[in-house]
């Protein structure tokens, strides 16, 4: 895709208020590039995906990278409820809400140090197999590969493209045995993954072999001293933390954790996990700040060469972020208030006429 037209239309997400589409675009440039053309690049486009996404951001990560930084894997639902179905607008289970909701699932890969958050790479859930479900006889749509394959693919090609980093930061979704040894072993970086509270564990190497475990929760959590413990399945210890906060309403949560660097203390496991709320953030900026969710596009290439469009925008708010030293929604209050202005400056000359 044309850079300038890539530029522009990242502009147009950052600057947008409402829907965003070809016709809006044409008409805020006064014609200057028709709404046509802009249609067919975002329909045509055969670049604007994850490897082509790395290519225009890699001299950035370059600049920043550093070798304690650390990934961050989560995932995040797009909802569109009026777009018609198909393998990439189709029905997702939604964690938060406790209930399916139709929409796109993304995929994303961050990376986090103290200066910048940028995404690395990111997946697109296609759902393209139809089945017939056997009880209630209703067509419904399942995926190739599975999101911690998806994991692991983008991992590994973050290995191919020698990106510095320490950490793996994930949700209990990717708290899989498979995503730990691959991390590990096969990668030899760390993790820090959040456990759910079931999770059968091993206080020691014998208790492993006798098979003594026991769930996290059932654990005496009364000193604060991390654990070092032997998961089911692993065949190598981690450290395992308990994290107590308070939620909004008052209640107290618990969060269990698992770490694969034996030489951290529990201040420190809590600082570097604390890390994996950017990409909340970074998801919320996506929604909020760069138009994620506001294309009526109708076909699949160009649904996808949206939502590249919206990642892209994100990190050029991040570039904004760097320079400017205002984080992504005090940059597009800042656009908000001199549209403002300018609208009203706009509707006085037309009282005035």
């Amino acid at each position: 895709m044309d850079r300038e037209i890539l530029d522009i239309y990242g502009d147009y997400l950052i600057c947008s208020f409402g829907a965003t589409t070809a016709t809006g675009l044409s008409a805020a440039l006064d014609g200057i590039i028709s709404h046509d053309k802009i249609t067919r690049k975002l329909s045509s486009a055969q670049d604007l995906d994850s490897k082509g996404y790395w290519k225009r951001i890699k001299p950035l990560v370059r600049l920043y990278e550093r070798d304690d930084a650390a990934i961050i894997f989560d995932d995040t639902l797009g909802d569109k409820p009026y777009t018609d179905e198909n393998e990439l607008i189709c029905w997702h289970y939604d964690h938060v809400q406790h209930r399916n909701i139709k929409g796109f699932n993304l995929l994303n890969c961050v990376y986090s140090t103290d200066e910048v958050t940028l995404p690395l790479g990111f997946d697109l859930v296609t759902k393209p197999i139809l089945y017939s479900e056997i009880k209630t006889h209703k067509t419904k749509r399942k995926a190739e590969i599975t999101k911690n394959e998806l994991l692991r693919e983008r991992l590994l090609i973050c290995q191919q493209n020698q990106v510095k980093y320490r950490y793996v930061l994930t949700d209990t979704w990717f708290g899989s045995k498979e995503n730990m040894v691959f991390i590990r072993k096969l990668l030899g970086k760390h993790f820090i993954m959040a456990m759910k509270c079931n999770r059968l564990v091993a206080l020691s190497e014998e208790l492993k072999k006798q098979g003594g475990f026991q769930r996290i929760d059932e654990l005496d959590w009364s000193e604060q001293s991390p654990k070092m413990a032997w998961i089911k399945g692993l065949d190598f210890p981690v450290l395992l933390h308990r994290q107590l906060f308070t939620n909004e309403n008052g209640s107290v949560g618990t969060l269990y954790l698992a770490c694969s660097d034996l030489d951290l203390d529990s201040p420190k496991i809590e600082a570097i996990y604390q890390k994996r709320w950017k990409v909340e953030v970074f998801h919320k900026t996506l929604k909020s700040n760069a138009s994620l969710e506001k294309s009526p596009t109708k076909c699949v290439r160009t649904q996808r060469n949206h939502i590249f469009m919206a990642i892209y925008a994100t990190v050029q708010l991040e570039c904004l972020h760097l320079k400017h030293k205002l984080n992504h929604f005090a940059l597009r209050g800042k656009l908000y208030i001199k549209a403002l202005q300018q609208a009203m400056n706009e509707l006085d000359k037309l009282k005035a006429a």
